[in-house]
């Protein structure tokens, strides 16, 4: 494949994947900014509890990478039934992590909410929001975990067009029910948390209608009762750092979140527009990861390890470029994301100078996001990124962000800036596995050799 016909190819991926994760990302910024507009106490609450969804987020992206490792590499080789195993063997993990979810959100969501702030209006708004969400993640366990498949299975724009619809109509009902527009009643945070079951359960039931379709690949009764041994074992085998990666990371990020939670109202308002900014701006390094994942995985499964080394190196460099221009991006953008912000004269000067650090951020995001969750998960090499994270995170800057909020007593923004550094502290280590090339691996070579054995 030459370099026009890379580009093609990853442009066919990256694009439709970006837009559904822009979309995404753009849901979680409008259950926040809408209920904003009620009030600062309402953002900072929503904000707050939304981190119980970015800690499952984490395990349903830790299962949808597992996918992708194998998917990409056994449709690459043309071995549609070996996919339909491993989305057997996923499912059946995603459908019980998400029922733990929804009795913890439904039950326990005044425990939930004091994890993250002690102020009695935050929790009681986050737990309104919490018990309805809850029955969002049984819908998600099956219809995010599909949407995957279809990426790897040359659907990409189809995944796309299902999530960003069902993106679109989440917003709408936002308004809608926060508002108590069209008849409908005043539900505030409670009707962002509505809004998003609604628009999860329309999802879901296209899901289930395209997979009915001719030659798409199936849900299984067989394979969810039954899975297959030797392909499971493999899964696990390269899953579970990968697991362990996302809560060692998700982990210290949500830390980040109790950190500014206890700085006061004004800190975690500010903080949260400045990630709502941050993770818009940070959507195509999801997609140039992920993308970048399938094409190397493709390459990987059908034998050709020279061809994805080539590729490897060729994502690398648009991962630079593109965490550069996305900095200078977010740099043009602030001046507009402050004046259309309705915060308090104190957390408007905070939000200023969080967004400037933000520009450094996006290097660092770009080029591990390529590399860590794409390039390498791609191969196998998926326990780096957990040793990486947990050495990054629990070593530097969740202990260093404790010290700096409560022993040292630093202002916000010094505690914001050490909070920040954990992306631009592990490229180093980072460079030099790339350059080992432990990621090129033909993952289906491994699976054939344990079943005959």
């Amino acid at each position: 494949m030459n370099k026009k016909t890379f580009r093609g190819k990853l442009l066919s991926l990256v694009l439709p994947i970006t837009f559904q994760q822009l979309m995404v990302t753009v849901v979680s910024a409008s259950d926040a900014l809408m209920v904003g507009v009620i009030g600062q106490d309402l953002l900072s609450a929503v904000s707050l509890a939304s981190q119980i969804t970015f800690v499952y987020n984490l395990f349903i992206a830790a299962l949808t990478i597992g996918t992708s490792m194998f998917a990409a590499q056994y449709w690459g080789k043309g071995d549609k039934d070996a996919v339909e195993r491993i989305l057997g063997i996923a499912l059946r993990t995603s459908v019980m992590v998400s029922a733990v979810f929804f009795v913890v959100t439904t039950f326990l969501p005044e425990a939930l909410m004091r994890i993250f702030t002690s102020d009695p209006a935050l929790v009681g708004y986050g737990s309104d929001y919490l018990r309805i969400v809850g029955v969002t993640y049984l819908l998600c366990g099956v219809s995010q975990i599909y949407l995957c498949i279809m990426k790897n299975s040359d659907l990409a724009e189809k995944s796309m067009i299902i999530g960003s619809a069902a993106a679109l109509l989440n917003i709408v009902l936002n308004a809608v029910l926060i508002y108590g527009l069209l008849g409908a009643p005043r539900m505030e945070a409670s009707g962002a948390a509505a809004a998003t079951a609604v628009s999860r359960a329309v999802e879901l039931l296209w899901v289930l209608a395209e997979m009915r379709k001719k030659g798409r690949i199936r849900i299984r009764m067989k394979h969810l009762l039954h899975p297959d041994t030797a392909l499971r074992k493999d899964f696990w085998h390269y899953t579970l750092p990968v697991l362990g990666n996302e809560l060692v990371w998700g982990g210290g990020f949500t830390m980040y979140s109790v950190i500014m939670g206890h700085l006061g109202t004004d800190a975690v308002a500010a903080n949260s527009i400045a990630n709502i900014v941050k993770n818009i701006i940070a959507s195509l390094s999801m997609g140039i990861g992920n993308g970048g994942a399938i094409i190397v995985g493709n390459e990987l499964g059908a034998g050709r390890l020279e061809t994805a080394r080539v590729y490897g190196g060729r994502l690398c460099r648009i991962s630079i470029l593109s965490g550069v221009c996305s900095g200078v991006l977010l740099l043009l953008l602030s001046p507009l994301v402050l004046a259309v912000t309705d915060l308090s004269p104190a957390s408007s000067g905070y939000l200023k100078w969080m967004l400037v650090m933000c520009t450094y951020y996006m290097v660092g995001k770009y080029v591990n996001g390529t590399t860590i969750a794409g390039i390498f998960c791609a191969g196998g090499d998926s326990r780096f990124g957990f040793l990486c994270d947990t050495v990054t995170l629990w070593c530097f800057t969740v202990p260093a962000g404790f010290l700096a909020a409560f022993v040292f007593h630093l202002p916000v923004l010094a505690v914001y800036f050490i909070i920040n550094l954990d992306e631009i502290v592990k490229l180093p280590a980072v460079y030099r596995r790339y350059r080992k090339y432990i990621w090129l691996k033909d993952l289906t070579v491994d699976t054939e050799q344990a079943a005959e054995g």
